[in-house]
């Protein structure tokens, strides 16, 4: 953990600098959207008529001729004329060394599901701390935000692997060494309290351009990277390239069904592992085991495919496969599932009601479902677990689980993909709830 990141920084093979996914959190007016909009107009990431549009805003927020950068992620009009984010905003930039997706998640405490939603498939989290905010004892003891413990809390249980600390508006404070010390103590304190592990600082200010793309002038003190430098250098080899093999079937393919000897593929996205020629796997959930016979994509047959691609997958025998089945590898299939705990997120304004019936969508399968009991609800505020019969919007419990049909799944700390799913109202379907498989 680093009070002030290293110089020596992560991430420099060129395979571990792909497209990042990252997120911004923090509390209400922490500056996330002008933080975003300083990043774009630093890296020369916003075109000409997208600049004359913003200076001509109406509902601009900065003295004299500044641009008001935060208008260029706050694209709702009841964003702009409140000053706040509401919804999740995604924006897409590139710079010489690698190119990146940011999603602009709401502060408010009633938005969280939205913050859920657009950190699920984060790679780094840039969570924002107003020093202005901060109240700091005459001890040096900082007494962090409730939202930044909240947004870390989140972090942590989605498994986002990168916490980026953004100590943001320093130049009101001065530009004090003292104030950003304390509040970095106070969160290192917090950080390893809850679990969090890959953390970096940094010092700045979005509305003045300090350490985001151009380097500080007036915080000589800093010797860490600038928020870009650091972003570019982030390693985002994925894990699950080492797991074993993951592949929900989407489609059974098949060109001519008369013919004796008709092709028959399975199509899909390789979740995690490694398929190769020859390999022995085993169709879950219901055991059959199988040899790859090959791998086509639209450039034509592979010996072997990763995570992250999509592929059709031949078998020399002939098994029955349908959508919704995994192929998994042989040696380290997944768990087969009826009955689990799992962490959901509420995302429903109704709360839920234990006499209902869900569909629960998993990979590519979608079965019957009941939640059979609420085990603890988790205060994000205080990080505690406690006893609770009620779960309502925004709200995070453990819950227990009854599926009609089994799940060939992981848990969510093995394999993010194999270990989440969504449940869906069965009258409304409406998506009430995003869920983590835990198996410990």
């Amino acid at each position: 953990m680093n009070a002030v990141a290293d110089k020596n920084l992560p991430g420099t093979d060129a395979q571990e600098r792909g497209l990042l996914r990252f997120i911004t959190a923090g509390s209400v007016d922490d500056g996330k959207s002008t933080l975003i909009g300083r990043l774009l107009f630093d890296s020369k990431g916003i075109f000409a008529d997208q600049l004359d549009a913003i200076s001509r805003a109406r509902h601009k927020r900065t003295v004299g001729d500044m641009i008001d950068l935060s208008l260029l992620t706050d694209g709702l009009e009841a964003e702009r004329e409140q000053g706040i984010t509401i919804d999740v905003a995604y924006r897409y930039f590139a710079t010489p060394k690698r190119k990146f997706i940011i999603a602009d998640a709401p502060g408010h405490e009633q938005y969280t599901r939205n913050m859920v939603t657009g950190a699920s498939t984060a790679d780094a989290v840039i969570i924002l701390v107003d020093v202005s905010k901060v109240k700091i004892d005459e001890q040096g003891r900082a007494e962090l935000l409730i939202q930044t413990k909240r947004h870390s809390t989140i972090a942590q249980l989605l498994q986002i692997e990168h916490v980026i600390v953004a100590v943001n508006k320093m130049d009101l404070v001065d530009y004090d060494r003292r104030v950003y010390d304390c509040i970095v103590a106070a969160y290192q304190e917090f950080a390893a309290a809850l679990g969090l592990k890959d953390i970096h600082t940094i010092p700045m200010s979005a509305l003045a351009g300090d350490n985001v793309v151009v380097r500080s002038e007036q915080m000589d003190w800093y010797d860490g990277p600038t928020l870009i430098e650091l972003l570019e250098s982030i390693s985002v080899y994925d894990d699950e390239h080492a797991a074993a093999l993951r592949f929900p079937v989407q489609l059974v393919a098949r060109h001519n069904g008369h013919e004796a000897n008709d092709f028959r593929g399975y199509m899909g996205r390789i979740e995690a592992g490694t398929v190769k020629k020859g390999d022995r796997i085993v169709v879950q959930p219901g055991g059959h085991s199988a040899t790859v016979k090959d791998i086509l994509t639209l450039d034509g047959s592979l010996a072997s495919a990763s995570a992250g691609k999509s592929v059709t997958v031949l078998l020399d025998e002939y098994v029955d496969i349908s959508r919704g089945d995994m192929l998994a590898a042989a040696d380290a299939p997944a768990a087969v599932l009826k009955n689990f705990c799992a962490d959901v997120c509420w995302l429903s304004e109704e709360p839920l009601d234990l006499r209902r019936k869900y569909w629960l969508k998993h990979t590519t399968r979608q079965v019957a479902a009941k939640v059979t009991g609420i085990q603890s609800l988790l205060d994000i505020n205080t990080q505690q677990r406690q006893e609770g019969t009620e779960l309502k919007l925004n709200g995070i419990a453990r819950i227990s689980l009854t599926v009609q049909q089994p799940l060939a799944a992981d848990a969510y700390d093995a394999v993010r993909a194999t270990g989440s799913f969504i449940l869906i109202d069965e009258i409304s379907h409406q998506t009430v709830a995003a869920g983590m498989i835990r198996l410990d």
